[in-house]
This record gives C-alpha cells, structure tokens and sequence, in this order.
C-alpha cells in the first residue's frame, strides 16, 4: 500500500484570530497551493483521523483539496472563515456540533430531527447572486446505517426486532435514530450508568416524534424478561466497570448477549484501538462484532458525497478502508 501524505495543518485560535478580518490563510504555504480548503472543527483534535480519511479521498479522485484541523470552539472565528472562496465544508466535532445549528441556512431531515450537526455543506443561495448558503447535516446517522447494511449480509439478523443502544451522549442519539429510521427497530432498549442522561435522549426523541420506541432498561431483572435484539451500538468508552452502575450496565449487556438470538453489534469505540472488552464478549457469545472505524469511515464518504457531488460508488472506498487500517497498526504498535 502507498503511503498517504496529508496535507493537513494544525491552526490555533490566536493566529488564525489574527488573519481572519482578511480572511487570509497565508501564514502557511501548504495552504495557499491547495485549490479549495475545509475544516475539522471541534476541540481535543489530535486524535482525529477525520483529515487522513478526506486527503486519501481527495488524492484518490486527484483533487487538490485538503481538511485543516481547527482547534477551537469560537463560532464567530469559524463564521468568518467559512465566507473564504476557496472553502468546501467542514466536519464539525464535539463541542460545537449543537451550538453551529442556528448559524445555518437549512438542516437535512436527519440534522434537524437529531438536533446535532456533524457536517457543514455549501449550497447556491437562489436569492442571492453567487451567495452561499450554509447547510447542515447529521452523517454521523449514516455511518450507523451503513455499518449494519454493508457488513451484515442478512438483515433479517436485526431487522422488525428490537435493538439496543448503549450510552447517553450525542453518539447514542444517532444511534437510536438510524435504529429507528433505516434499521426498522421495532423498540429500542436503553442502557446507561446514568439516568438522566437517559432521560434526557427520551425526552428529546419524544419531541421530535420518533420516542414512543425507546424502553429504558434499568436492572438485570427488566433485561432478563425481554425479547432479544437484533442490534446493538454500543457507544461507551472501554473502560472496565467501576462504580456499581457502571457494572449493571454490563451485566444487562452480557443479559442481552446472552439471549438465544444473535445479531450483530457495532461497537463505536475505535480509540485508542477497536478491539474492545465489550467486542469480545459479544464475539464469545455468537455475535457478529462491527468496528467503530466502520461507522467512522461511512460517515466520512457521506460528508465528501456532500462535498464532491459524487455517488458512494465513484468514491475510493478500498483505499480509505486501507488507510484507517494501517493508522491503527500504527497506533497499536507505537
């Protein structure tokens, strides 16, 4: 395999608050060769393979684009430098996915009905002559859906059964939506060392109509005299359980993987590597284990669908897959 040079560049708030009335991102030379530009918007970056997925993309189809990490959480800073002519869209990360909403002019159906954007698109504004208007849209939904559908070869594994979500934050809200409008969930169970948090993602789903699916499982004793699921995503960190609620979560968990009828889980943490504890219980117990980078990367095709202009079938895939893989025998290795 060929080895993928990014082009991406680390700016920092200060400086970038400097040349931004300018709109000038001439401070480092790589930037101004490249014909257009967007961002990794969001805080904690450096983890991120957001920007190696894009390049390998954008190498493959011979654009010379590339994704710039933007460490920050300045919504004004990242305004501004969107207006820029050469800029194509932008993956928005935690904490800014809820907080850019109402800076946008349109929400895809899964952006407003999740109420989280993880992807920032440019469409023609029709009122305005060369206007742009500032679109968002939720593929992080997509990269759930796309896990299931291009891995498990029989859909009869999860679907018209119920599924189960792990987790409370914004992962787990994506989940629960994909479950629930591609995946035909016909209940979603709910698993979390926290109630509130649980609380908090029913309330929200109820509001915005897709709610009277989601069953919170609170004791080993609920799970035991339910149905199995066919799906499950998994959306916690690998951390061993310590505190008393964090081990319920996982003997309901093993309860659920235990149940007669196996399916297939995806397991969403790939960091700081995708074989987790939880993966392997469930591979022990008979189900199919997804990895999160599987999430990470059709979610990442869908943003450059929006970017490109071009069907998943005319994007470099393969190669992207090639890349993750070998970043993470990196990391594993270091």
């Amino acid at each position: 395999m060929t080895t993928t040079t990014t082009t991406t560049v680390t700016i920092t708030p200060p400086l970038l608050q400097q040349q931004a009335p300018a709109l000038q991102l001439s401070f480092d030379p790589r930037i101004q060769n490249l014909t257009k530009h967007g961002f990794l918007f969001g805080k904690k970056l450096a983890a991120s393979m957001s920007p190696l997925l894009h390049d390998v993309v954008y190498q493959g189809l011979g654009l010379n684009w590339g994704q710039l990490r933007l460490d920050s959480d300045d919504m004004d800073l990242f305004l501004n430098l969107v207006q820029d002519p050469k800029f194509y869209g932008a993956s928005v990360t935690m904490p800014n996915k809820v907080a850019i909403i109402p800076h946008l002019d349109y929400l895809t159906p899964e952006c407003r009905d999740v109420g989280a954007c993880n992807t920032l698109f440019l469409r023609d504004d029709p009122n305005t002559p060369g206007g742009r208007l500032l679109c968002g849209a939720n593929t992080d939904v997509i990269g759930v859906r796309e896990s299931f559908v291009q891995n498990v070869p029989n859909a009869d594994v999860y679907e018209n059964r119920p599924a189960l979500v792990v987790g409370g934050g914004g992962a787990a809200r994506s989940a629960v939506y994909a479950l629930h409008k591609y995946l035909q969930a016909t209940k979603i169970y709910l698993v979390n060392r926290d109630p509130s948090e649980v609380e908090a993602v029913m309330k929200e789903c109820k509001e915005r109509g897709y709610g009277d699916k989601l069953v919170y499982v609170e004791s080993v004793e609920q799970a035991e005299r339910l149905e199995g699921p066919g799906a499950i995503v998994a959306c916690i960190p690998d951390f061993a359980p310590v505190m008393e609620s964090e081990k319920t979560v996982r003997k309901i968990i093993e309860v659920m993987l235990g149940k007669d009828h196996k399916g297939a889980m995806l397991e969403m943490c790939y960091n700081p590597s995708p074989f987790t504890a939880l993966g392997a219980i469930a591979e022990k117990e008979g189900w199919q284990v997804i990895l999160g980078t599987e999430a990470m990367i059709w979610q990442g095709i869908e943003q450059d669908k929006y970017w490109t202009g071009l069907d998943a079938s005319e994007l470099p895939v393969a190669q992207v897959k090639e890349a993750i893989a070998a970043r993470l025998a990196e990391l594993s290795n270091a």
